[in-house]
């Protein structure tokens, strides 16, 4: 069996929230994720994975909103398209728990990112004839450092962006044949 695996876009997603107004979280997704995996449950340390994210297919339910978010005062998806993570190390925490340390290139920086792994799961065989594991990633970034500076001042204080930003990944992978 080979322990290469592909992630099944149509069964991801890349979602994130943020504190507006400094009350409230939004959260948002990337519709179009991409990446492959190389994982065996026998050595999970030696796993190695790379996702890409199309930043044009952002979706908060908000379409002014998502037209700001590609516009240069935040993605500026014409200059920076796609987001990127391909990982350096993976520790295990515990029984379906590790630990991806990566970069993670958002706005055309990279920057060491840690992500919390929930999974992978036993593997799985669907009804088409495919072998298929998943798991869920999370991280916190601040935007700040990956160059996403934009924000406004509130008249009764704090700012109308929040600066924390929490990645949620949950993906379906396929083995490869």
């Amino acid at each position: 069996m080979s322990n290469q695996w592909l992630v099944d876009g149509s069964h991801s997603s890349a979602s994130f929230s943020v504190k507006h107004l400094m009350i409230t979280n939004v959260r948002g997704e990337f519709q179009k994720v991409e990446g492959k995996v190389s994982y065996d449950a026998a050595k999970p340390e030696a796993t190695t994975i790379e996702a890409s994210v199309d930043v044009a297919s952002i979706n908060t339910r908000d379409e002014k909103r998502d037209g700001h978010l590609k516009s240069a005062d935040f993605f500026d998806v014409e200059k920076y398209p796609t987001l990127t993570f391909k990982s350096k190390s993976v520790k295990v925490k515990a029984k379906d728990e590790l630990s991806v340390t990566g970069d993670l290139t958002i706005h055309g920086v990279t920057k060491e990112a840690v992500f919390e792994v929930e999974g992978p799961s036993a593997p799985t065989s669907d009804p088409w004839g495919n072998v298929r594991i998943g798991a869920t990633a999370t991280a916190k970034i601040k935007r700040e450092d990956f160059g996403l500076t934009w924000n406004a001042a509130l008249e009764a204080g704090g700012v109308l962006v929040g600066s924390d930003v929490k990645i949620t990944i949950d993906v379906s992978l396929i083995q490869q044949k």
